[in-house]
């Protein structure tokens, strides 16, 4: 039997080691999925009339099962983007789907919640907003500096940010207008997006950060000297800090003044893709193979989550439901607070992979 050391710190409990074996034949992985011939607005209850995966025709396409993004919104669920054509909306304390709501494009790449809670969607063919009571799309085909969103955050006025891969726009939820356009912004695509407590954004771009004025919407400062220039991952942790995940680790800013302060030894060389800081401190990092959980302050890796449906980390959602929640390369998934395992959703995962 092959051990594997899985010691993490989830909500303040430290996981124990667990053998490979024994998540493998864990009868209590698989969580509810909705029926594939139910309604999209319909809850279902955990039965095993509903572990089938919904079947999505895809025609010749080859079905890809990631999961880019996960929103949790002011009700408590969680939304979820696919390359499939559809967000859904699950229960995060059940896995149960609440929703699933087709969109005008396969690729849906980024998601927000407004001030109201509409659920604003970035797909490579634009932006798209959802009303959560109805699920129905109400408004898309926003001007853009380009039609491939890759990022959306809502700044502390309630303007929601639009990230392609041709600058930034600044747009009003309430009146859907277009407020501001970026398109000269230094490193051209703006992959993920933070704010620091000054309420200025910063931007991970194909060569290093851009802080942007979100009441101008000029550029303030740009950080270039940061190991593997495509920032694809950022945060902030309790301190203010940015932290930097890129092609060649994890690194820290301060935003006061743009320096890199830090480079964390222990991710150095890694592709790192998600980053998510919980409620106790702890940094949770996803990589091109595999989500780990770390220490901020000395770097330390706790330990890396198994049982996932993909090792390819693409979004993390702590503290929603009683679970983290995870999206990868191959489906979705939780971690289990109580033993550090990941779970796939089996409505929502490749099959082939579990």
């Amino acid at each position: 039997m092959k051990w594997v050391n899985t010691s993490l710190l989830v909500s303040g409990l430290v996981a124990i080691t667990i053998p490979v074996s024994a998540i493998a034949t864990s009868p209590n992985w698989a969580i509810a999925a909705v029926s594939s011939a139910a309604s999209a607005d319909t809850v279902h209850a955990a039965t095993d009339a509903t572990l089938e995966p919904t079947v999505i025709s895809q025609g010749s396409v080859a079905v890809d099962y990631r999961i880019p993004a996960l929103q949790k919104d002011f009700t408590g669920s969680l939304w979820l983007s696919t390359w499939r054509g559809q967000i859904a909306r699950i229960n995060p304390e059940t896995g149960v789907v609440q929703a699933q709501i087709t969109m005008p494009d396969r690729t849906i790449s980024a998601l927000a919640q407004d001030r109201v809670g509409r659920i604003w969607a970035g797909t490579y063919s634009g932006l798209v907003r959802v009303d959560p009571r109805s699920n129905q799309v109400t408004a898309s085909n926003f001007t853009l500096p380009s039609n491939r969103v890759l990022s959306l955050l809502i700044d502390t006025r309630g303007f929601l940010w639009v990230g392609t891969d041709q600058g930034l726009a600044m747009v009003s939820p309430d009146q859907g207008l277009l407020m501001t356009t970026l398109r000269g912004l230094s490193g051209v695509s703006a992959n993920v997006m933070e704010l620091d407590n000054n309420g200025h954004l910063w931007v991970g771009t194909l060569n290093g950060l851009t802080q942007v004025n979100t009441a101008s919407g000029a550029e303030m400062r740009v950080v270039r000297n940061i190991p593997g220039n495509i920032v694809q991952a950022l945060t902030r942790d309790a301190q203010g800090n940015l932290w930097v995940g890129t092609p060649a680790g994890l690194f820290v800013v301060t935003p006061d003044n743009g320096q890199l302060v830090r480079r964390v030894g222990t991710m150095v060389g890694q592709n790192v893709l998600s980053l998510a800081m919980d409620a106790n401190q702890a940094m949770w990092v996803g990589t091109e193979s595999g989500l780990v959980t770390l220490n901020p302050y000395n770097g330390e890796i706790f330990g890396e989550v198994l049982g996932l449906p993909g090792r390819q980390t693409l979004a993390i959602s702590p503290e929603t439901g009683n679970k983290v929640w995870v999206g990868t390369r191959e489906g979705l998934g939780w971690v289990s607070t109580s033993t550090g395992r990941g779970v796939p959703h089996i409505g929502f995962s490749n099959p082939g992979a579990l």
